[in-house]
């Protein structure tokens, strides 16, 4: 068993994290077969550096992030904010005032060891004691819909064909009370 801590990041991290937030990317960009889309997946880059910033720059008040560490490297991610535009244009607004976790990622080579699910157990420990009743996440990566569909069921929300043929989108909508003691 791996010895991974769980902590907050800090500003000392930003290098190691853009490096992470890349590699994150690319890999899974890549492994869905739309590494072609370059500008997609430099905008998403771009887009897990400002919530990064915008953690740190407000004492995780507008984003809140966690990383999981195996000595020095940082093998995980995962973050919670505002629901993104996204699920508020597909819910209609529905979800506006959910807490949405994301940014959830583990390292290629750390994948099927518990990181996942430590770093979620962890996150649901954090929504818990600000209060939070119920979040929200989406994902249009295949990879992960089967995770989330697995951990959370069907998605409250499915947009067929959104990303084109075959390539759905999915909103899920969660209990914090149904999940926080099943990880």
């Amino acid at each position: 068993m791996l010895n991974v801590e769980i902590r907050r990041p800090n500003y000392g991290d930003i290098q190691e994290l853009d490096h992470f937030f890349k590699l994150m990317i690319m890999d899974t960009f890549n492994k869905e077969g739309i590494g072609h889309l370059v500008n997609e997946m430099k905008e998403e880059i771009e887009t897990k550096k400002q919530f990064l910033a915008a953690d740190l720059d407000s004492g995780g008040e507008d984003r809140y992030f966690l990383i999981a560490l195996d000595g020095n490297q940082i093998v995980g991610s995962i973050a919670y904010g505002p629901a993104n535009e996204l699920i508020c244009k597909c819910t209609d607004n529905a979800y506006e005032n959910l807490t949405e976790i994301g940014t959830v990622f583990v390292h290629p080579q750390y994948q099927n060891n518990g990181i996942g699910n430590l770093l979620l157990s962890e996150m649901y420990r954090a929504l818990q004691n600000k209060g939070t009743e119920e979040f929200c996440l989406d994902s249009g990566y295949k990879t992960a819909q089967k995770i989330w569909q697995k951990k959370y069921g069907s998605p409250a929300y499915l947009m067929s064909d959104f990303w084109g043929a075959g390539s759905d989108h999915m909103i899920w909508k969660v209990k914090l009370s149904k999940v926080a003691s099943n990880v």
